[in-house]
């Protein structure tokens, strides 16, 4: 019923940049809109676990990066309703990996940032990102 669509992988070299967007399309019941939480980026490597990479709260825009990225990786909302962008800067090899998109909808009042796997709820097939010379 909730589905979301990432685009914009590829493969490039290391020092290049990429930007990836993430629609989120449906309803989570047959006459309610889509309630947006939060969106967030994850990434999993191969033989690694699944790991946050950006967060961005859909009530007041406040953001959050996982200690790698910070400085040049870039969450925003796109001009798309329920649509978020991943602007990647400076790749490094260490950015390789399938990006996830993923959707919070429901409010946990104990949080500010939704940081763990479990906390979405709707969760995109994914993007591959491969930073080699």
């Amino acid at each position: 019923q909730v589905h979301l669509t990432e685009t914009g992988g590829g493969l490039v070299e290391p020092g290049a940049s990429l930007s990836l967007s993430c629609a989120a399309s449906g309803h989570l019941f047959a006459e309610r809109p889509l309630n947006v939480i939060a969106m967030g980026w994850f990434r999993q490597a191969p033989g690694k676990e699944r790991e946050f990479v950006a967060t961005i709260n859909w009530n007041n825009g406040a953001t959050f990066y996982e200690d790698s990225v910070k400085g040049r990786f870039t969450i925003s909302k796109a001009h798309a309703q329920n649509s978020v962008e991943l602007q990647m800067n400076s790749l490094k090899p260490e950015d390789t990996a399938t990006y996830y998109c993923a959707l919070v909808t429901t409010y946990d009042p104990g949080l500010f940032f939704y940081i763990r796997s479990p906390d979405y709820d709707f969760w995109g097939r994914g993007t591959q990102v491969t930073v080699s010379p």
